[in-house]
């Protein structure tokens, strides 16, 4: 790290410590969220009757996927989002994609980004995440730091919407590359303006504490991804407070972190989604 850097990530650090001693981080949503991803196997055969029984549950927040062309699940946004407003719940934040690796894919940072934008505006979003990045997208520092400055041009066009921005990992950020963690550059490269959709398995999965990042960066965690691990097998998911990882934990330190929303996902069910969804929220509810 030369001279600059370190001034710079020290800076960072500062700032986001006082922001956190001054009580200055958002306030921690006191409804559930979860994201949509956990249903994707079921959603496109009954969209409606999908989000009613989501809605029955209990939740009241969502963060969605596979947006593209002012569509979702075969509908356009606006519809959809009146649909589930219409049921008690609302859009908090959406995934997407880098592009690079699927240039002819709409609605992606690297085309169609603007259009994008306006659709979540429109509707009231809060949040859009970078959800992944293609094995194509990440294999060297220097991709880090080229979708960095990437990210940092889409989080302007969001900023000037309203909208705030979020990089969500797996585990692949946290494997070292000629001597750096991914995950660490980009903290560094990124602008502090840029929330770390924190995924609490998959930074558990890669050996990681996230309380060492709670206290190196406070107040940059806004969102979670909130799934467990299976007691027996890492990696497959339990329900979430069936498994090994320490929700209560983590959660006492919310406002560390900055967490705003947080939302229940599943990529894997020891039995059915809803079965699981259901058995987490319940969970949840407890902390």
């Amino acid at each position: 790290m030369n001279r600059r850097e370190f001034i710079q990530r020290s800076a960072l650090a500062s700032a986001g410590a006082y922001l956190y001693a001054c009580g200055a981080s958002p306030a921690v949503s006191k409804t559930m969220g979860i994201q949509l991803y956990t249903l994707r196997k079921i959603i496109g055969g009954d969209v409606k009757g999908t989000m009613q029984k989501v809605a029955d549950i209990g939740f009241k927040e969502l963060e969605c996927y596979s947006y593209g062309n002012g569509q979702i699940f075969g509908m356009p946004y606006g519809d959809f989002n009146s649909m589930i407003k219409d049921m008690g719940m609302k859009i908090t934040s959406g995934h997407y994609s880098l592009g690079l690796a699927h240039p002819e894919q709409p609605s992606t940072i690297t085309n169609g980004w603007e259009a994008a934008v306006e659709d979540a505006k429109k509707i009231g979003q809060e949040y859009m995440a970078l959800a992944y990045l293609d094995q194509t997208e990440r294999e060297t520092i220097d991709q880090y730091k080229q979708t960095c400055e990437l990210v940092n041009k889409a989080n302007e066009t969001c900023k000037s919407a309203g909208i705030k921005f979020a990089y969500h990992n797996h585990d692949f950020e946290f494997v070292e590359i000629d001597g750096q963690i991914p995950y660490d550059v980009m903290l560094q490269e990124l602008d502090p303006s840029i929330s770390m959709e924190l995924d609490l398995y998959w930074i558990t999965y890669a050996g990681k504490d996230p309380f060492a990042y709670f206290n190196q960066y406070p107040g940059r965690f806004q969102q979670w991804h909130v799934k467990d691990m299976d007691k027996a097998d890492p990696k497959m998911q339990a329900d979430v407070g069936s498994g090994s990882i320490d929700f209560k934990a983590i959660f006492a330190k919310a406002e560390q972190a900055g967490l705003v929303h947080f939302y229940l996902e599943q990529e894997n069910y020891p039995s059915s989604e809803f079965e699981s969804v259901t058995n987490g929220y319940n969970y949840l509810k407890t902390i």
